[in-house]
């Protein structure tokens, strides 16, 4: 299971979320057999929409988030809930670039440039929607980005997954510290010269784990954790689920799928196969019909 803390900062200046997705990313990778650097751009975009997702203040309200990049992975979509429990995928889950410069994973170039989506539905009439330029396809810089330019929130976020030499993933995690209003300025400066020195992610993670992740960031600063939650990768497809959609096509598209003799649905998330055979989709209509 992968660790999820919030806290707030004892004089009430900033909330801080922090996330050891290492299982969330493995099960990804997982699932969508992807290349390490699309691991590391779908693991980056699950740890972002987890702790993203834990700020929503409805039990049952949902939260996604795309990138839509010109860079050759395609489009990266997350859902996550109120918990933090998250899954994804990647559109061109074999995408892989050389290394950069530094030796390190080219997620920037496999994302690109272009934009990034937010919505988060709590039930009402209509979902918020928030939209970000993708500004380094970096996804913490890009999140950090769209909280100031979106939400107005002064926003540090630090994401990392470690793909082992075997594929495996190693370490995987974030942070995000967030100014509330009428924050303290001293607690800029100490933030912004923490997060120059703090050592990466996945070193923190690896060498100490979730609390050395917070302990480095906020060096110097007393917070208070609130809650420490397990969250996982979790997929809530169902046979129902694909019934309903099938059931929502107009009558002429229903009849087209009528003419083969089984129809199949694959979930995106978990890549689930659901079959229905013609006799059956026949028989759900017709059920359908009289239970109307």
């Amino acid at each position: 299971m992968a660790t999820l803390i919030r806290g707030i900062t004892s004089d009430g200046s900033a909330r801080i979320m922090a996330i050891d997705g290492k299982d969330i990313v493995s099960r990804a990778s997982e699932i969508h057999n992807t290349t390490p650097t699309a691991t590391a751009a779908l693991g980056r975009t699950l740890l972002g929409s987890s702790m993203m997702a834990s700020l929503m203040s409805e039990p049952n309200a949902k939260f996604t988030m795309c990138f839509r990049g010109d860079g050759p992975i395609g489009t990266i979509l997350c859902s996550a809930d109120y918990f933090g429990n998250v899954k994804g995928y990647v559109q061109n889950p074999s995408a892989e670039l050389p290394l950069r410069a530094d030796n390190k994973l080219n997620v920037g170039g496999a994302v690109g440039r272009g934009i990034m989506q937010v919505i988060r539905d709590t039930g009402g009439k209509e979902p918020y929607i928030g939209l970000s330029n993708i500004v380094t396809g970096e996804i913490a810089e890009d999140i950090a980005s769209y909280y100031v330019n979106s939400e107005q929130i002064p926003t540090l976020c630090a994401l990392g997954v470690l793909v082992d030499v075997d594929y495996s993933i190693k370490a995987a995690g974030g942070i995000i510290v967030q100014l509330l209003p009428f924050a303290d300025e001293s607690l800029t400066e100490k933030l912004e010269k923490n997060a120059m020195k703090a050592r990466t992610v996945v070193d923190l993670l690896c060498d100490g784990g979730i609390e050395a992740l917070i302990g480095e960031f906020l060096d110097g600063i007393d917070y208070d954790v609130f809650d420490c939650t397990e969250v996982e990768y979790v997929c809530g497809c169902s046979r129902e689920r694909c019934e309903k959609v099938l059931l929502s096509l107009g009558e002429e598209d229903y009849e087209e799928i009528l003419k083969e003799k089984e129809t199949e649905i694959n979930c995106q998330f978990c890549e689930k196969k659901y079959v229905f055979s013609s006799d059956e989709l026949k028989a759900l209509r017709e059920n359908a019909k009289r239970n109307k």
